[in-house]
Parts: structure tokens; sequence; C-alpha cells
């Protein structure tokens, strides 16, 4: 008996109207960056920055009504919403796939956060595709969340540069049982456990409460907690992951490096990010270089394939693929054969 296929309907995307320049940026590090190595090396021009009601559960709310804007997708018809919103977010344990199920009117539909960093909306994707697989009852899964983790950046911190491109949005996936186009094939995603204390939000949790004397500190730390080791570790296997995830995603889809048309990558530096394509043969019109909106977390391959499909980079019979990494630290991705096309 033939597996159930997994097609994409449709993207969502909420971006506040507000933005954080390269000479902003540059002036917050006292100095340490110029305004043309925040453009030229770290790859951003701007990036989104959260208004007064723009809190991450919020801006999922406002990325799922879009998403169902822009399919005429009924809420009612929605099975399961699985939360990729971050920790960071209105109420500390609440749940925000619950909070977006209300607000979008989604009563049918049943919902849990899960949580992988910058990678999670790929872990996510294949964690939908499996449950439409595996279950009769669900039919239609959106993924969906809200990110602004940058809210934690201390940019006069040297070892925080990585960071200092992260922004705030809301993104959405809509994911349909036998859709019949646009399909998720093949996904793969690697961990290393070793590095899962090496980047985070240093205070604020059991080992490190927040009290009187560090609360000011507290809102601002998130940090490289073992930069030496994480940045020799990622040296070391970061982009050999990121292409045996590729490579292994491909394998299970039938498809090779050649066949990719679109790459919807996450923003990472500049230089990376043309390793990247060069790596895979792909031209710079094959991609989008985030550099106008910064690292909106695991929101940026959303972001990524619906101005793809605004600016028609995307269209049928492209092959897409989706890559991202979180910290902790992990690496994933996945493969959309987009279109009207028989795998």
């Amino acid at each position: 008996m033939n597996k159930p296929k997994v097609g994409i309907v449709g993207t969502g995307i909420y971006i506040p109207d507000q933005w954080m320049t390269a000479s902003e940026i540059a002036e917050k590090t006292n100095g340490v960056w110029a305004e043309e190595a925040v453009v030229e090396k770290l790859g951003i021009k701007k990036k989104s920055i959260p208004g007064d009601n723009d809190g991450t559960q919020e801006m999922g709310v406002r990325a799922a009504l879009n998403a169902l804007e822009n399919t005429g997708m009924d809420p009612l018809d929605i099975d399961v919403i699985i939360g990729v919103g971050e920790e960071w977010k209105e109420y500390p344990l609440t749940t925000s796939a619950l909070y977006i199920q209300d607000k979008i009117g989604a009563k049918n539909a049943w919902g849990i956060d899960v949580a992988n960093r910058c990678c999670t909306t790929v872990s996510a994707m294949k964690m939908a595709k499996d449950m439409l697989i595996a279950d009769d009852d669900v039919h239609v899964v959106m993924v969906v969340g809200g990110y602004r983790n940058g809210d934690f950046v201390d940019f006069t911190d040297k070892h925080m540069s990585m960071m200092y491109n992260l922004g705030a949005g809301g993104g959405a996936i809509i994911l349909k049982k036998n859709y019949g186009k646009n399909l998720l094939l093949g996904s793969h995603v690697i961990a290393d456990g070793s590095l899962a204390r090496t980047a985070g939000v240093e205070i604020g949790g059991i080992v490190n409460p927040i009290t009187k004397e560090n609360v000011d500190v507290a809102y601002k730390s998130l940090r490289l907690m073992d930069p030496v080791k994480m940045k020799n570790r990622l040296n070391e296997v970061s982009m050999p992951n990121w292409f045996e995830c590729i490579d292994k995603a491909l394998e299970k889809s039938g498809k090779e490096r050649k066949d990719i048309d679109y790459l919807a990558i996450l923003h990472i530096k500049r230089s990376g990010h043309q390793y990247m394509l060069d790596e895979l043969g792909l031209r710079e019109d094959q991609t989008i270089y985030l550099e106008d909106y910064g690292h909106i977390g695991q929101v940026d391959q959303i972001l990524s394939l619906h101005k793809a499909l605004e600016e028609k980079k995307v269209k049928d019979g492209s092959v897409v693929c989706m890559i991202a990494a979180g910290i902790g630290y992990v690496w994933a991705a996945n493969i959309i054969q987009w279109g009207n096309t028989q795998h």
C-alpha cells in the first residue's frame, strides 16, 4: 500500500514594521564593529525588531491568519497546530499552539509546542509529515510561530557577533495529506548534543535565577557560554553536517544536488552564504539573502519560501531545499517538489 503524500498548501508571514539598521548595530557595539563590516561581513543591511504589541505568540497568530488568507483554508479544517515559536514569549509556561488555536478559530485542532531553536520549523515539518502519514485522523497540520530572541542580545559582547542579526517576526506553513502538489519529500536531521549548553540565556533558569542584583543583566544574557568549545566544534562539523543533511534529504527524495532550483536558507554571515551556494553549484538568483530582515530564527525558511513564491523564483516544477541549524546543536534539510508534479 502506498503511503499518503504530503503537500504544502501555502505560507503566511508577519514582519513588524520597525527596523534596526547596520549603522545602529555598529553604534551599539561601541565602535567595535563598523557599519561597513556589519553590512559586508555579517550581511545585515537592516533587521526587523518588535514593536510594542509584537509578542511571540501574537506574531504567530498574525502569521497564521495571513496563511489562512493566502490559502483560503478554513481554520475548522486544521487538525493539529505545531507551535514553533520561541520560549521567550508573553507568558512563560503557556502553550503557544493553543493560544494560536483559539485566536484563529481552529476549534477542531489540538496543539503542541516543539523547540529546536532556529531549526524548529524544518524539524516540525518532518514531524507534521510523519503525523499526516501515520494518523488517519490527521489531514491538515499548521506549523506556526513567532520569534524575537534578539531582545536578549548584548551588542557589547564581542562573542555575540554571530547573533547581532537576530530579528523578529512570525511564520506559518500549512501541510495537507494527499494535497497533490507542492510535495514535501525527504528530510534529514543531525544533532550534536555535546554543544547543548555552549549557548543560551545564562540567567533566568534554575541554575542562575533572576535576582534583584542581576535583573538588568539577566535580560541581555543570551551568550556563548563556552565560546571556544562552540566555535572550534562548529568550525569542524557545521558545514559537513549541513551538506550531509542536504545530500541525505536529496537521496531520500530521489534527487541530486544538480536538481536543486531554490535554496531556502536561514540568514548567516555573507561568506558562509556564498560558500554554501558555491558548493551546491547555485547562482545568487536561486536563493534570497535575508540581509534586509536579519535572522528571524525558525521563521527564516518560511520567509524565504514565501518571498521566493512572490518573486517567482519558485514556480511549478521547482525543487526547493530548505536548510536550518539551531544552537544545541542541530542541522536539518528538507526537499520540496513545488507544483503539480508527480513523484
